[in-house]
């Protein structure tokens, strides 16, 4: 327990010395067209496009290019990341920038391929192996000329200092921190949004909820931080229903994404908690997205931290309208019960839990500002709840 406090205290110190800027941000519908001009003014010649599949086949992908050539910028496209970027993904992508000989990467699409791109540029200035960069200020180097296009409403990875990578060969998933990893443009335009299916819509939202109670109830949180949870907090309970049910709301959908953005902002700076351990886990071992995992993680997690952060859960509440913190914990479930989110993990195995929970706590501890710490057998029974 001693450790575990040298350590947040260690890091809530070394947290306060590293200045932590903010993307050029540019909001609305119809942002995606200014993509080329803010690139040709920054200098860029020849973009790496960084994205998947799905993302890479789609109109928007088109618009982007075509912006990028109005502008005389030449591109390449790489679309093969996959959900959970693993380290030869970023490998690839790296090799790609080089092959190319680009100046500049762009990441349109979830979280995936923004962290991915992220990943990209950290290898490609630092030339280290990527399971090397994991961890804290290992990257201290500028990345090349860096665009983020979210197209879904929940990592708020466009404003965050961290990219997490999957290693398949541990089962494991891993963070690189480092503010360099702070994109240069982030634009974020609802009209992307408005086609997502409704799960995906739930579980990013889910997601963005998590980092806003994460870095609201931790010990790292302080006004700026606060500011940026509560406005996302507000309007993730306003506006999540509205964007599952009517995809095509655009007022929904932009306010989402700017929920994101402030999430993102808000965990940036005071970190996230034992959802976020948990869920890297489940993710590592099962490939369970990392959304769905948290929206399921979420209110049984916060469940448990209840009785020792009661009066951080009251004004949690109060942000909500509601009066009390266990008020606070039933409107989350039933905010997943609007959203159809799942109560269990069909994929949780249970004699994998006693390694899951140490994976998560040495994850959690001397890292995450948590509002109290839990131990092997609370986190053991934490997992058994979500058992079919």
């Amino acid at each position: 327990m001693l450790l575990y406090k040298t350590m947040v205290g260690v890091n809530k110190h070394l947290n306060k010395l590293i200045s932590i800027g903010f993307p050029q941000l540019e909001v609305g519908s119809d942002t995606l067209l200014k993509a080329g001009e803010l690139m040709a003014a920054a200098g860029a010649t020849k973009v790496l496009i960084v994205t998947d599949a799905i993302i890479g086949s789609m109109p928007m992908t088109e618009t982007l290019c075509a912006s990028l050539s109005q502008s005389k910028i030449d591109y390449f496209i790489y679309d093969e990341v996959k959900p959970n970027p693993t380290i030869a993904a970023v490998a690839i992508g790296a090799d790609l920038f080089h092959q190319h000989s680009c100046d500049a990467i762009i990441a349109i699409g979830g979280g995936s391929p923004i962290d991915c791109a992220k990943a990209i540029g950290a290898k490609i200035v630092t030339n280290r192996p990527v399971r090397k960069l994991a961890g804290k200020l290992k990257v201290r180097k500028k990345l090349p000329l860096f665009m983020a296009i979210p197209t879904t409403a929940g990592t708020g990875s466009e404003a965050t200092v961290a990219a997490v990578i999957s290693d398949p060969s541990a089962k494991q998933k891993f963070a690189i921190v480092d503010p360099n990893l702070i994109p240069d443009y982030a634009l974020i335009d609802p009209s992307l949004m408005t086609g997502l299916p409704p799960h995906i819509t739930a579980a990013t939202g889910m997601d963005a909820l998590t980092h806003a109670i994460e870095a609201y109830i931790g010990t790292y949180q302080n006004p700026l931080t606060n500011k940026f949870a509560v406005q996302a907090i507000e309007a993730i309970f306003a506006y999540l229903p509205t964007a599952y049910q009517n995809g095509e709301n655009i007022e929904a959908r932009e306010r989402m994404a700017m929920a994101s953005y402030e999430a993102g902002c808000a965990f940036t700076r005071a970190y996230v908690g034992y959802v976020h351990a948990f869920a890297h886990q489940l993710g590592g071992m099962y490939h369970i997205p990392h959304g769905l995992a948290n929206a399921v993680l979420l209110p049984r997690v916060l469940e448990l931290l209840y009785p020792s952060s009661k009066k951080r859960f009251a004004q949690l509440a109060r942000i909500v309208g509601l009066e009390d913190g266990q008020q606070f914990i039933d409107a989350v479930d039933e905010l997943n019960q609007q959203l159809n989110i799942p109560k269990a993990f069909p994929e949780l195995i249970v004699s994998d839990i006693p390694l899951l929970t140490q994976r998560a706590l040495a994850e959690a501890h001397g890292t995450y500002p948590v509002p109290s710490y839990i131990n092997q057998q609370q986190g053991e029974e934490l997992l058994k709840l979500f058992l079919v």
